[in-house]
């Protein structure tokens, strides 16, 4: 009632004066300095393109193919999503299996890599994703069914923390991927800066202390901290996931803010999860009902000026989706459907955050 009295109590001028005021832009400009919401994709097809533009997202993530990457086929995929007015903000880069276990062909994987980098550069691509995984102990992962039968995905340790190791890889010292990694930064690190292409290392997910008889290199928070300092620059960065922050039993915000503070947020994932036991038991829900403060990490981009981008993974499975034969990699993992719901909550706490 006190609302409705104001506003009564304004005049017709002072009311449009009010509608007309830049200052409430409705809906918030996006430019620079804010977040990019975006979805991964494949082939630029005509389909798909329509797909993202018609829920507004103007960006796309994926893998950039067989190393080392060259200016012309990089400038063609992007070409492709940009005549269709998407542009490609991240590409996820391989061919590191010597370099993360130290094998013979270390160097030469190397030498691709800085290859790869400067086509990048070329093509004007900003951010290129990569793992340091000795290896990703996904066996834990299972389907739970969420509310109103939704699929969830679940991690439970116990299912896989007894696995021997994989024929071929071996088992491998958090100190030696250490040094492995110092090594492949000091020569790749130099040539990011130079080629403006930012690096983001995706932590370890699940964030388990051991898979199949090697050290987690990128477990827990600490251990983040450790891997960027071990070449201090911006283009030495990862990708923030609040996801998998909380699973570590850690703040998602205070430590956005950490990394934001180091300029080392070069890419975000932006998801939800209950955690009954960090690292090793928890579930991933849909992403406005777990742990994390998704409105609050919001803000904290925006107050960053955050400017890359930000992928609403891991939508949920529903029956739209199911019934159309569509599920992800993930057990209880979702199609488009569950892409749309996510990017739509993800748009209404950017627009939100933008605003307040």
């Amino acid at each position: 009632m006190l609302q409705i009295g104001a506003l009564a109590a304004l005049s017709p001028t002072a009311l449009a004066a009010e509608a007309s005021n830049p200052s409430v832009q409705w809906p918030p400009a996006l430019g620079t300095g804010t977040p990019k919401i975006c979805l991964g994709s494949g082939q630029a097809d005509e389909a798909r393109m329509r797909q993202l533009k018609q829920v507004g997202v103007d960006h796309v993530l994926m893998g950039g193919g067989r190393v080392p990457w060259t200016e012309e086929s990089l400038r063609q995929t992007m070409d492709q999503y940009k005549a269709g007015g998407i542009s490609v903000i991240n590409m996820m880069i391989g061919g590191m299996n010597d370099i993360i276990h130290g094998g013979p062909n270390r160097d030469r994987e190397i030498e691709n890599i800085v290859k790869s980098i400067r086509a990048a550069g070329k093509a004007g691509l900003p951010v290129i994703e990569y793992n340091f995984y000795a290896h990703r102990l996904t066996e834990g992962y299972k389907e739970e069914i969420g509310r109103a039968g939704a699929g969830y995905t679940a991690y439970d340790y116990e299912l896989s923390k007894d696995l021997p190791p994989r024929e071929g890889v071996g088992t491998h010292t958090r100190a030696d991927q250490l040094k492995r990694a110092r090594y492949f930064l000091e020569a790749i690190v130099p040539e990011a800066e130079k080629a403006n292409v930012r690096f983001a290392l995706h932590p370890n997910d699940p964030p388990v202390p051991m898979s199949r008889g090697s050290e987690q290199i990128m477990d827990t928070v600490e251990h983040w901290k450790e891997y960027l300092d071990l070449v201090k620059s911006p283009y030495n960065g990862m990708t923030f996931d609040c996801g998998v922050t909380r699973e570590t039993g850690a703040d998602p915000v205070a430590v956005c803010r950490m990394l934001g503070d180091r300029d080392v947020i070069n890419h975000v994932h932006f998801r939800n999860v209950i955690v009954r036991k960090p690292y090793v038991d928890y579930t991933e829900v849909f992403i406005d009902e777990g742990q994390v403060d998704m409105f609050a990490v919001m803000k904290e981009l925006v107050r960053q000026k955050y400017p890359r981008g930000l992928y609403p993974e891991h939508p949920r499975a529903l029956d739209i989706d199911r019934e159309r034969g569509i599920r992800n990699q993930y057990p209880g993992g979702g199609g488009f459907v569950g892409e749309i719901y996510n990017v739509a909550y993800t748009k209404a706490m950017l627009q939100a955050a933008l605003s307040s």
